[in-house]
């Protein structure tokens, strides 16, 4: 499990590439660099890290299920996860 603070950080992040989307895309459109320079540095897309849902695992997190690797494996063995079942052959 990963320390709340890096969760919550992760999450204020988000929160503040939403507020600025617009903005950001607009100064983008109309090219004015410096202004975009401007804006908070985690306003930024680029920043923001994909983690676990459920545990905040930063590595090895699968975009489709919004989950890390282990809990896919551990969901998926469970049949919690829809449609997905363990592979034979």
């Amino acid at each position: 499990m990963a320390k709340e603070s890096m969760k919550a950080r992760e999450r204020k992040r988000a929160k503040l590439v939403a507020k600025y989307a617009a903005k950001r895309k607009a100064l983008k459109e109309a090219g004015d660099y410096e202004a975009l320079q401007k804006l908070p540095k985690n306003a930024s897309p680029v920043r923001v890290h994909n983690r676990c849902k459920l545990t905040g695992r930063p590595k090895g997190y699968m975009r489709t299920f919004g989950i890390s690797r282990v809990m896919f494996r551990e969901m998926a063995n469970q049949g919690l996860i829809p449609g997905v079942k363990k592979a034979s052959w």
